[in-house]
């Protein structure tokens, strides 16, 4: 926002405001409608002003899922997510989240208490005390910033708003201390992060890569979620180009999955990698290609490695770019496709040839895990069979997930994959599809989760229930952590503390007020789940292991 909304003064009272106000003041002139969090003692005086401000508020159970929420939140509706905490237990409890938030580099703004500003550095027993929250976060954070004046906080916030719009993505945590929150002192006038041009590739490198472009005989093009805002511009290219397309988990979709050129989220696949050291120019654009999008180090590419990036450190940050475009990826492909990198290269039996390739690459990648993930293929099409195109659907770091949805289920451009790639948190898929829903509660949205990972943020059912919209939670329960057990079978080791207890799944979500059913057969998953997306609240569907085997 370039100016503050009409409801909110320009300039503050003349005696001044506390610190709370000032910081709610802040969220609401760059925009913030919406908040997660859980009241503490020492964050009163910020929740006191939000109503005033006009910011909702949600409270999951546990400020881990706050800041799950608040991501899928900013993921779904593309503004940034605010949590807020209060201090010590309560900041560190949503710093997996911070650190998610970082890796999958998702705009997240934490705000919290912090000791009073002349607190000593020794220990003096105070609620919460802790020796340094802002080390702490800047452990998992982009920045973590202790203001120092009730006038800092407004500057501290509009530098945020900043780094979020210039910059790769990141959480900030900003931390005011306790007796500044109470404080009343001059605030100065409303600081909004200043509007910014887009970032476009230098204009020598952009003609670089569109001559190799132009000359490629066997293009390929890998997107990550840093594409996401360039979709169009994506789909264009690889038409022109006759390149296949072949994404990481946050770029699940960005090309519809259908799309003849489409190769889905394949970079995990041998196939798929083999192939992709066989172009002989292969545009990246908004991906680290890194190990944790292929589950493995990248092979040496025989080719030129075009990579476009927002972040100029992706530029030899894994492997290095050939020819390094560093700028917004929506204007940086504009740029590029005004180039006609395709225009003098591509016919239609090109066009046929790429398509023909991609079915046989899909076949190579499919005949590679059938027998491992054949189990889970019948219940992910049930799903796809129910969910309508603009679907969102939450992941965990589940077997279900990174071996079956994230290949096998398609998602159109309309629709939206959250999974919690790099970081690889557990817990995320049920408070990140409350926060989906929160973003947007017209539209369908699916948690897909295991038995283990669900039960690290189970009791946000309490949350989803409190919510009354339609949310149904799809759990593939093999009895614990089954990855694990995997693991340890295959090393010849004996499985260790990865066997839980069977829990009745459906029976606790009927205790907290929701709905739960299990489903024995793909044709009663699919029924399951149109009931569920007309059901007010949640609806915990399980799939025991003996039948999704």
């Amino acid at each position: 926002m370039s100016e503050p909304p009409a409801t909110i003064p320009a300039r503050p009272p003349r005696g001044g405001l506390t610190g709370g106000e000032a910081l709610v003041r802040a969220l609401a002139a760059h925009g913030v409608t919406q908040a997660f969090g859980i009241p503490g003692t020492h964050n009163l005086e910020i929740y006191r002003h939000l109503a005033a401000y006009r910011i909702d508020h949600l409270n999951p159970r546990h400020e881990q899922g706050a800041g799950y929420a608040a991501d899928a939140y900013a993921r779904v509706c593309g503004r940034p997510g605010v949590a807020i905490t209060t201090t010590g237990p309560a900041l560190l409890n949503i710093a997996a989240a911070v650190g998610q938030a970082y890796s999958d580099s998702v705009p997240l703004l934490v705000v919290s208490p912090g000791m009073p500003l002349r607190h000593p550095r020794q220990s003096t027993g105070l609620l919460h005390e802790m020796r340094s929250q802002t080390e702490a976060l800047r452990g998992v954070a982009a920045v973590s910033h202790r203001v120092s004046s009730v006038e800092e906080i407004g500057v501290a916030v509009a530098r945020a708003f900043t780094l979020f719009r210039t910059r790769r993505p990141r959480p900030v945590h900003i931390e005011v201390p306790l007796d500044l929150l109470t404080a009343v002192e001059p605030a100065g006038p409303i600081r909004t992060a200043p509007p910014v041009s887009p970032a476009t590739a230098d204009p020598d490198a952009l003609s670089t890569a569109a001559e190799a472009l132009r000359s490629a005989a066997r293009p390929a093009i890998v997107l990550g979620g840093g594409a996401r805002g360039a979709a169009a511009e994506c789909l264009r290219l690889a038409e022109e180009l006759g390149a296949p397309v072949v994404t990481s988990a946050n770029g699940k979709g960005i090309v519809a999955e259908t799309h003849p050129l489409s190769l889905g989220a394949s970079l995990h696949s041998r196939a798929v990698r083999r192939w992709l050291a066989e172009r002989d120019v292969v545009l990246a654009v908004g991906t680290e290609l890194a190990e944790s999008d292929l589950w493995e180090p990248l092979p040496a590419l025989g080719g030129t490695l075009i990579r476009a990036d927002i972040d100029p450190a992706q530029m030899y940050a894994g492997p290095p770019a050939g020819i390094p475009l560093v700028g917004d990826a929506r204007h940086t492909l504009r740029s590029l496709l005004a180039t006609r990198p395709g225009a003098t290269t591509i016919t239609t039996e090109t066009h046929h040839e790429a398509h023909r390739a991609v079915v046989a690459l899909r076949d190579e990648r499919n005949a590679e895990t059938r027998s491992e993930d054949a189990h889970l293929l019948p219940y992910l099409a049930a799903i796809g069979s129910v969910l309508p195109a603009n679907a969102v659907l939450t992941s965990d770091s589940a077997q279900c997930c990174y071996y079956g949805a994230i290949p096998h289920l398609p998602v159109a451009p309309e629709g939206r994959y959250l999974h919690p790639t790099g970081f690889g948190t557990l817990g995320y898929a049920l408070p990140a599809a409350i926060g989906a829903k929160t973003a947007d509660p017209a539209r369908p949205v699916v948690a897909l989760s295991g038995d283990g990972g669900l039960q690290f943020s189970v009791q946000e059912l309490a949350t989803a229930v409190q919510l009354r919209l339609p949310l149904p939670v799809v759990v593939f329960d093999n009895g614990g952590y089954g990855e694990i057990r995997d693991e340890m079978v295959s090393r010849g080791d004996r499985p260790t503390g990865v066997d839980l207890p069977p829990v009745d799944l459906p029976a606790l979500a009927r205790a907290y007020g929701g709905h739960g059913v299990r489903a024995d057969s793909p044709e009663a998953l699919a029924e399951a789940l149109r009931r569920a997306l007309d059901t007010p609240g949640p609806t915990l569907i399980t799939i025991p292991e003996e039948h999704s085997r």
